[in-house]
This record gives C-alpha cells, structure tokens and sequence, in this order.
C-alpha cells in the first residue's frame, strides 16, 4: 500500500484536488468563479510554454532521427493509426446516436420554422473550402507562429525545421544538438509548473463546473448522457483492446499505470495543448521511444481526436434530425462520418476551439449559420469528455504506433 501511494501520489493528489474543485462547483454554483483567476493562472503558464515546446519537441525528434527512413516508418505508421482509431470511434457514435436519438424526445417544429429563411446555397456561398484548408496548416506572417491558435501551422514549420536539419548532414549537427537542449530546458520549465498543478486545476475545475451547471439541462441533457456513455465504452473499452494491440496483457497494465495523470489533466483543462506535457511525461513512462513519443503527441494533440470525431457525429445527426434530413443511405452515412473525421483534424486544440468545426458542418451540408449556436452548446457540454478522449488517445496511439515500428518486442526491456 506504501509503494503504492508513492508511486501514484501526484495522480492521486490531481484526482484529490479536482474532486475537491467539482464539489465546490456544485455547491457554490456560479459563485465559485471567484476563484477562476488561480485556474487561469496555471491554464496561461502552460499556454505560455506550449509554443517553444512543441517547436522542440517536434523539430529536435526529427533532427535526431537515425535516418529519414525511420521517420518516414513513424509518420506513415502514426496516420494509419490515427486514421482506424478515428474511423472506429466515428462508427461508434453514429450506431451510440441510432439507438438513443438525440432528437427523439424534442420537438422541432418550432426551431425550423425559425431557421427556414436560410437556403443550403446560401450558407455555402459563404465558406471557401479550399481557402479554409490554406490558412489551416500556413500563416501570412512568421510572427504569426508564436500564438497557440496557430499550433497546426507551427506543427508544419517544426517539421519542415527538423527535415531541413536531418538533410544537411553535419552541418545540420550543432542546430539538432541545440534543438535537443532547448526541448529538455522546456521539459524541465514544465516540470516547475507542475508544482502548481493541484492548485491550478482545482480551482479551474470548480469554476467550470459552477458555470455549466445550469446547462446541462433541458433537451441537450440527453446529447450529454449519450456521449458519457459512448465515453465510458471508448475509453475503457476500446483504449483498453488498443493498449492490448500494442503489448497484450502487459501493454494494458502499462496503460492503465500511467493513464491517470493524463486523464485528469484533460478533464480538469478541456484542453489537447496543455495536456502535451503531461502526455508526453505519460508515453515515455510507459516506454514509447523519445522520438515517437515526441512525434504523435504534439501531431496528435491537434490532427488526431477521437472525441472530437464523436462529438462531430452527434452534432450532425442532431442537426440531420431538426431539419429531418434522410441519414439512412449509404451515402449519408459515408458523408457524416467523413466530415465528423475532417472536424476532428480541424479543431483547435484549446478550450473551446471547435468553432471552425463547427462551421464546417454548417457550409459542407448547407445548414444555416443560425444552427451554429444550437452545437455550440453541444461543444460547451461535451467539452471535458471529448477532452479526455482527444488527449488520451493519443498517448495509447503512440503506444499501437511503437508497437508497429519497433516490432511485437518493444515493451519487453521495460517488464519489472
């Protein structure tokens, strides 16, 4: 019981303080937000970290990479993985969403009448795909790169930085050492403030909680329980069979031993970027190789969320059923699950960032943009748990992404 409590005590006293913060939430209800500012205080300090460490993290994996075929073996390995555990929890939401019906209990008349004026044609007119796709992975300017609202941008100059340096040989040595000092300098800065944690999250916690309180009420109080349920199955069902994939019994036990700081940091912040560090902490304690771990993390945090995927399928049928379009056909479901997938990859990794997601939705299937605020609640309420799926499954999809690189044996140097 000794070692035990050692060995889980940050987790345990992570747990403790956002157990404690939620309480307070419900008590106090909205007068709780007094102690919003101390949240906000370790929400910036990992936000303020979050850019130079996922310049580093990335570039100085590449860098130090032994030969442009094992990063090509990573990346190509990641997205496959990325791509069917996506697919899978896509396929999930939409048979969780056929057997309890967002909308089954709900009167919609009303609300469509409200929202007739609109035409699909004139909601598409007004989103440029191809342009939207442009300004997601580019900036017009460098300094652009330095806000966390740019991260999938950066992502794309990290590796560009990291190639660049791999293919100028030695040359490229002394700029692939200073990027491995500068990623360890900022492992080391969040390890500072991780001291700050307990305090941080708690109190953020119970801010969020004393303001979403009286939301999760009314018609959208089965959208929330629908996707808790999905939730429990995905996360311990599936991420269980996926740890299982990756080392048998003993990749679940590693899984699991190591999950619990992860998950809370992604509860307590609904946030994929400021839980990166946690994560990254997480991968390699479960014995991911630094450079995978150091690849799918940052990429994952924003290119790969399964609980983004989920809750794109259930926004979605929820609107596919207040305009009573068809989603019995073949093409229907193909078209749902393909945009629930593209959401995923577009949605900003910080609270709240589904917005373009969400406008996705809107333009791609002609809803009109006065629907955007009917899922923008369904974003607000399903925000931890989403969260929590983005943020870990990543961490196991590093694990399924070392079990195909490095072979069946990879956990074997790391059994007690």
């Amino acid at each position: 019981m000794r070692q035990f409590l050692q060995q889980y005590r940050f987790s345990l006293i992570l747990l403790g303080a956002v157990a404690i913060g939620g309480a307070c939430g419900v008590y106090f209800g909205e007068d709780a937000t007094i102690v919003r500012p101390f949240g906000d205080l370790f929400l910036n300090f990992m936000f303020m970290m979050i850019v130079p460490l996922v310049f580093f993290s990335i570039s100085s994996a590449i860098a130090t990479m032994n030969g442009m075929k094992r990063l090509g073996k990573i990346m190509g390995t990641m997205f496959a993985v990325f791509f069917v555990t996506a697919a899978i929890a896509g396929v999930l939401a939409l048979f969780g969403s056929s057997l309890v019906p967002p909308l089954s209990e709900t009167e919609t008349a009303s609300l469509q009448g409200e929202l007739s004026s609109y035409t699909p044609e004139e909601a598409n007119e007004e989103f440029n795909l191809l342009e939207e796709l442009v300004q997601t992975i580019t900036v017009p300017d460098f300094a652009d790169l330095f806000s966390r609202s740019n991260m999938l941008q950066l992502i794309v100059l990290s590796v560009f930085v990291g190639l660049a340096t791999t293919a100028v040989g030695e040359q490229g040595k002394p700029f692939a050492q200073f990027l491995r000092s500068g990623q360890t300098v900022m492992m080391k800065i969040i390890s500072y403030i991780m001291y700050y944690a307990p305090i941080g999250l708690g109190c953020y916690f119970a801010a969020i909680i004393g303001e979403l309180g009286s939301q999760l009420l009314g018609g959208y109080l089965r959208v929330l329980l629908l996707y808790i349920g999905i939730t429990v199955v995905y996360f311990f069902g599936f991420f269980t069979l996926y740890a299982y994939v990756a080392g048998g019994k003993f990749g679940i036990k590693t899984f699991w031993k190591h999950a619990v700081a992860p998950s809370t940091t992604a509860l307590a912040t609904c946030s994929s970027a400021a839980s990166i560090p946690v994560n990254l902490q997480a991968a390699k304690r479960m014995g991911v190789p630094k450079d995978i771990a150091e690849t799918v993390i940052p990429l994952g945090a924003n290119t790969h969320k399964d609980g983004s995927v989920i809750g794109g399928v259930l926004k979605i049928v929820f609107l596919f059923t207040l305009f009573g379009k068809e989603m019995a056909s073949p093409t229907a479901v193909l078209s749902i699950l393909a945009v629930a997938f593209l959401v995923g990859a577009v949605m900003g990794a910080i609270p709240g960032g589904g917005l373009v997601g969400e406008m996705l939705i809107l333009s791609i299937f002609g809803f009109p943009p006065e629907a955007l605020p009917l899922i923008a609640v369904i974003s607000t309420i399903i925000d931890a748990p989403a969260t929590l799926l983005n943020s870990c499954g990543n961490t196991v999809c590093s694990m399924l992404t070392a079990r195909f690189v490095e072979g069946r044996q990879w956990l074997s140097a790391h059994r007690p």
